[in-house]
């Protein structure tokens, strides 16, 4: 057999395999464990974004800053975090236990809140490019008003 050939034949093998392989590890998805991290560390990170915008429009207000902190928050918003609530997952740990209720899963309502969540933060990001600190604040309030309704509604007291 030519060498060419072997390796062909080689590479079209070990292609086969790897996409097999990789189709049942899609199949499978990931635990719910790890989707509950997931949507932990991106709450975290919502959280953080939105203290730099507060500091800054109670402070000294720095666009650039800003606009880095509004983007984030616009990209987690618009990144399907819906997804991240998938069965299985209304119950469990992550880094922590999860403090979502099971209400959260079934309610319209929930899927209200979040659709306004990601309009407001598409505005603040929006709002935060062209600079003005006032018209952020109000935008930032906004925003924050929806994480409120949904935490109300559909997270678990301490």
């Amino acid at each position: 057999m030519n060498k060419h050939i072997r390796c062909a034949t080689a590479l079209a093998l070990t292609l086969g395999t790897l996409i097999a392989s990789t189709s049942a590890l899609a199949q499978q998805g990931p635990k719910p464990e790890q989707l509950i991290k997931w949507r932990q560390s991106a709450y975290q990170v919502l959280a953080w974004n939105t203290g730099r915008i507060k500091a800054n429009v109670e402070g000294q207000y720095n666009k650039d800053e800003v606009v880095k902190a509004a983007n984030a928050i616009a990209a987690i918003a618009n990144s399907g975090l819906g997804s991240l609530f998938a069965p299985g997952t209304e119950t469990g740990k992550g880094w922590k236990e999860t403090t979502v209720k099971p209400e959260l899963f079934t309610d319209k309502k929930a899927g209200e809140i979040a659709g306004q969540f990601n309009k407001e933060a598409n505005e603040l990001a929006r709002l935060a490019s062209a600079g003005d600190a006032a018209a952020v604040k109000v935008q930032l309030g906004k925003l924050q008003g929806t994480c409120k309704a949904c935490h109300d509604d559909f997270r678990k007291k301490d």
